[in-house]
């Protein structure tokens, strides 16, 4: 075999080309060799592979033909369109960058060419953590072609997920649900991390306010308002599955680490509070007691205004309780709620008693605010209603939590206040009715609000209002 050495081989002419062999011939590169290409080539084709960009897209953007692409979705949902006009033998990649695809898509365009043969206005979405794909050019039928794929789960494999212990543990899915109707401690005995699960949802309900009763002889006309609901604090769900929170307003989740809302290795106190008392036939109802875990403390809800007018204005709390009536012209007030002030609020205020003469305004009470709800003012002919709770899924199931408790009512044929959606108690029926006027009890592990007492009777009977219901704390978190 000849050999030729020579350090150059140029053209006869400027900018000349350079054949090396004839059609049909074999050039053999030698193990070791190594080409360097400080120019442009052309047809040689590509064998599958592309150049990866190892920035990682964070926006929407155009792929280059050639090019792979790490897409970051952390921030949101990313479109990817590919190459406008594309020539046979196109190529683009990308990957999920942060294994995140699961909570925000990833959407590739086809820039008005087919992907897989379907119409080119029809763009896939991917929506599996860690994948991975590569699609080539073809040709104006099939457009482009995804010649591999894969979704690499090597990152979640190493996934480590809370442990922890403590009140009813119940499961829903992948989600550890703790439970609290009294006492108790959150211990958390290990944190896992971004893979698994490093944060909790909670939900804080405080306990409700009592309704307040009504005994004022001689006369026989006036009524308790009812109490205010426990205050109602809950993160957004988006810690533990995305499960429906609540139409009100939601804190922050508790994310280890996040300043002092730090989940660490450690015992959590739990506080359920009780409900308030019941208002006496001479009196208002007592303000429910506080629930708290960690750095969130919901307030219990305010005691609710009686018929006696030194005691007739509800107080406040995570809901204001309802005012009671008098029958002359002081202000009978409905109780403050979201006290004290949090954002966003815990509570609304409890609905006004009646001012004047009870033949022009009634002598009803007030209706005791609700989570996502002012209670009602009273009016002629019936009691104020209490103010809707809100409905969370934290337990698995939708359940409506923290109801004012309905106003009472001075008469068999006003009607009585309707307790507000989430364990709120009703008021009690007027004078002449069969039933004993006292208000209801609002029902206990949710934070309603107690009824309020109906007016005496001509008997001069104390009617009592209702007691508040307890609170309830729920912890959740993903375990598995």
């Amino acid at each position: 075999m000849s050999e030729v050495k020579v350090n150059k081989i140029s053209p006869r002419t400027n900018c000349g080309t350079v054949q090396l062999g004839d059609s049909g011939d074999t050039i053999t590169i030698p193990a070791g060799a190594t080409i360097v290409n400080n120019g442009t080539q052309t047809g040689f084709g590509r064998t599958g592979t592309v150049n990866w960009d190892t920035t990682a897209k964070t926006a929407s953007f155009t792929a280059v033909s050639g090019n792979g692409y790490f897409v970051n979705t952390t921030s949101g949902a990313i479109t990817l369109t590919l190459p406008a006009t594309p020539s046979a033998g196109d190529i683009v990649a990308f990957k999920d960058y942060a294994f995140t695809f699961a909570t925000n898509n990833l959407t590739v365009d086809g820039n008005g060419s087919p992907i897989g043969g379907v119409d080119g206005f029809i763009n896939p979405t991917y929506s599996t953590n860690g994948t991975s794909k590569t699609f080539i050019y073809v040709d104006g039928t099939k457009g482009w072609l995804v010649t591999n794929e894969s979704t690499d789960t090597s990152q979640e494999s190493n996934a480590t997920f809370i442990v922890a212990t403590g009140g009813t543990i119940t499961c829903c899915g992948d989600y550890k649900i703790h439970t609290f109707t009294g006492p108790g401690t959150f211990t958390v005995c290990s944190v896992g991390n971004a893979c698994g699960s490093n944060s909790v949802d909670y939900m804080v309900v405080a306990g409700g306010g009592g309704g307040g009763g009504t005994n004022y002889p001689p006369g026989p006309y006036g009524s308790g308002g009812g109490g205010g609901a426990g205050g109602w604090r809950a993160s957004s769900g988006t810690a533990s599955g995305s499960y429906s929170a609540a139409p009100g307003p939601l804190a922050p989740s508790l994310t280890a680490p996040v300043s002092a809302q730090t989940v660490t290795v450690q015992g959590y106190p739990i506080t359920v509070g009780g409900g308030g008392a019941a208002g006496p036939g001479t009196g208002r109802g007592g303000s429910g007691n506080n629930s708290v875990f960690s750095i969130i403390t919901s307030a219990g809800g305010g005691g609710a205004g009686s018929r006696p007018p030194s005691e007739g204005p509800g107080l406040s709390g995570g809901s204001g309780g309802g005012g009671g009536s008098a029958c002359q012209p002081v202000n009978n007030c409905g109780g403050a709620g979201n006290t004290p002030t949090v954002s966003p609020p815990q509570g609304n205020n409890g609905g006004n008693g009646p001012q004047g003469d009870y033949t022009t305004t009634g002598a009803n009470g007030g209706g005791g605010g609700g989570a996502i709800a002012a209670g009602a003012n009273s009016g002629k002919p019936g009691g104020g209603a209490g103010g809707s709770g809100a409905t969370s899924c934290i337990t698995g199931s939708p359940v409506a939590y923290a109801g004012g408790g309905g106003g009472g009512q001075y008469c068999a044929s006003c009607g009585s206040g309707a307790g507000g959606a989430g364990g709120g108690g009703a008021g009690g029926p007027g004078a002449g009715s069969t039933s004993v006027g006292n208000g209801q009890a609002g029902t206990n592990n949710t934070g309603g609000g107690g009824g309020g007492g109906s007016t005496n009777g001509p008997d001069n009977t104390a009617r009592t209002g209702g007691a508040g219901g307890s609170g309830i704390v729920v912890i959740r978190y993903k375990y598995q």
